[in-house]
């Protein structure tokens, strides 16, 4: 079967099957990539039910959460005039739900405004009844990350030109990328995974950092390792303890006024990556508080963020300033 065809055919089936995605405003610009060519690693007996949970009724600002991610995927934003750039989004929600439009389809909107390729995580929620649930989004991850390098021909980007871009937990996650992206987390299943799942640059944005107490966000970390998890698996999980040579480029921003993930998450990673002697950028600012994408009206500090970290990848070879 030729790419398109193939490419046509899985898009039907997914949107058919996938109502949060195929909503009238997105079929037209939407492209549904599955993960795995069978079961994700880790299926159980479980029963996971697809939810979709809108936050308000304006259909020209959706602000949907989903759960239920029975089936992962990535949701490909192509631009108008690509120029070979690629950033993988990962929405946040505490490891419980994906904020799927304010943490994925908006912050593909500016990625396509600048000719960045988008594609949009919908990774699995360890809580809900998988094995091994501390693996699962990490899998999930470094398989997007080898497959967008696989496919690269076929989605019209560079593979050695492929970031990632993550919130609050989703920032957990592409920040475990960037550290973890050489960990053997499940066992290759086809020849996509013979590609490298580490990213050129990493983005952060208001991340969940540390798992260790005493400024973690009690809730990532318990929906991601369980209650009850021992000192070293959160120290183990904690991304700031796994920074080292191999470790991405990574910039980080957040708020000092948030309430929900402290801002010392950014600093302990900030100061990890000094350590190692690692690329990285630190941006605070005084106002924004905590999830706030791409919403802040341009009064707020944190509303340049964007813009800085377009400039952040540019430096490193990823994207055009």
């Amino acid at each position: 079967m030729k790419d398109m065809d193939r490419r046509s055919a899985l898009i039907g089936a997914g949107l058919a099957t996938l109502p949060y995605v195929a909503e009238a405003q997105t079929v037209a610009a939407d492209e549904v990539i599955d993960l795995w060519p069978g079961p994700p690693p880790g299926k159980t007996d479980a029963k996971i039910v697809r939810s979709i949970e809108r936050r308000h009724e304006d259909p020209a600002h959706p602000d949907r959460w989903i759960r239920g991610i029975d089936r992962p995927m990535m949701v490909m934003r192509r631009p108008a005039r690509p120029n070979g750039a690629a950033m993988l989004a990962i929405p946040g929600g505490g490891y419980e739900f994906l904020s799927y439009d304010n943490e994925g389809t908006s912050q593909a909107e500016w990625l396509n405004a600048r000719g960045i390729t988008a594609f949009i995580l919908l990774y699995r929620l360890p809580a809900e009844g998988w094995n091994r649930r501390q693996d699962v989004p990490l899998q999930d991850a470094q398989r997007a990350m080898r497959l967008i390098r696989a496919r690269a021909r076929s989605f019209g980007v560079d593979p050695g030109r492929v970031g990632v871009l993550g919130f609050s937990a989703g920032g957990h996650l592409a920040g475990s990328l960037a550290t973890r992206h050489a960990e053997t987390v499940y066992d290759p299943v086809d020849a996509a995974d013979s590609q490298p799942a580490r990213p050129d640059v990493a983005g952060l944005g208001y991340p969940v950092v540390s798992l260790e107490e005493p400024f973690t966000h009690a809730g990532s970390r318990d929906n991601l390792l369980g209650t009850g998890a021992s000192p070293a698996m959160r120290r183990a999980y904690s991304v700031d303890r796994r920074v080292d040579t191999r470790t991405t480029p990574i910039f980080i921003f957040h708020a000092t006024d948030d309430t929900l993930v402290p801002p010392a998450n950014a600093l302990a990673l900030f100061r990890a990556m000094e350590a190692a002697k690692r690329p990285v950028a630190l941006h605070m600012f005084e106002d924004g508080g905590h999830g706030f994408g791409v919403k802040l009206p341009r009064t707020k500090q944190g509303a340049i963020w964007p813009e800085l970290f377009a400039t952040f990848a540019a430096g490193h070879g990823v994207t055009s300033v």
